[in-house]
């Protein structure tokens, strides 16, 4: 039996882990990667499960597929600590970057559901003190804690915990307002957004939360997928759909360097 940090064939995925201050950040690659360009990714789990780690998998097929080195955080979860704890730490992660000498234009920002919350919460307050990533890609996203998305209540998935979702914003939050835009980013200003690509399915219960985001932010991409689960990439090499919408992510990806490069 193969060891269970091999990816599926040559390459293998390299996975390494740095601490700053008290944040561990998951270092994930897959073969020859680009030395000054890399994702910055937050992984989702209704912030109270997942970690960097537990992506390997995932973010190693989005290192092989564009060539760049994946940073992961594992941030705060709700049991470790109160909000905003989790985008404090998207905040750390971000600056230990510019810290070791990546520019912001040679930085993508990812996340998938609460961890795309998360991420486009990050996005606002970058661009509002004048930090721009490159661009930025985000599946299945949870952006809004109030819960007023349309498809929010009703669609039933097993991958979604809806039933409790009201639980888990309160104890997220700990008695902050919800439309905070730290926990909310769809209540939060852009300030001259890089591109962003959001993909979705037609069924999901989180349909309406990406779709107001991709409004709100005036020129995002929004792919809407028939027929998949929540955060169906996951699931590459099961769902055939999951390797297509990694290959639209990284060609968004690759694509953004080329027109930065111009």
């Amino acid at each position: 039996m193969a060891a269970p940090w091999l990816f599926r064939g040559p390459p293998y995925i390299c996975h390494l882990t740095e601490t700053v201050n008290t944040l561990t950040l998951n270092w994930i690659s897959t073969g020859r990667v680009h030395p000054r360009r890399v994702i910055l990714y937050f992984h989702g789990g209704a912030y109270f499960v997942g970690s960097g780690a537990a992506y390997r998998g995932l973010l190693g097929r989005v290192s092989s597929m564009t060539g760049l080195r994946v940073c992961a955080p594992d941030y705060r979860l709700l049991q470790d600590a109160p909000f905003p704890a989790a985008f404090d730490d998207s905040v750390l992660a971000w600056d230990a970057l510019i810290a070791k000498g990546y520019r912001p234009q040679d930085i993508i920002l990812g996340g998938d559901s609460s961890g795309g919350g998360l991420m486009l919460a990050l996005l606002a307050f970058l661009t509002q003190r004048g930090d721009y990533p490159l661009a930025a890609f985000a599946m299945s996203p949870w952006v809004d804690l109030t819960l007023q998305g349309q498809t929010l209540h009703a669609k039933s998935e097993v991958l979604l915990p809806i039933s409790r979702i009201d639980e888990v914003v309160n104890r997220y939050l700990k008695g902050a307002v919800r439309d905070d835009p730290r926990a909310s980013p769809l209540f939060a200003r852009f300030d001259q957004p890089p591109p962003v690509l959001i993909q979705v399915g037609s069924g999901e219960a989180l349909r309406a939360d990406a779709e107001r985001m991709a409004g709100a932010l005036q020129g995002a991409q929004l792919c809407v997928w028939d027929e998949v689960p929540h955060v169906w990439q996951m699931f590459d090499g099961y769902v055939p759909e999951a390797r297509n919408a990694l290959a639209e992510i990284a060609e968004f990806i690759q694509t953004s360097f080329v027109i930065d490069s111009r």
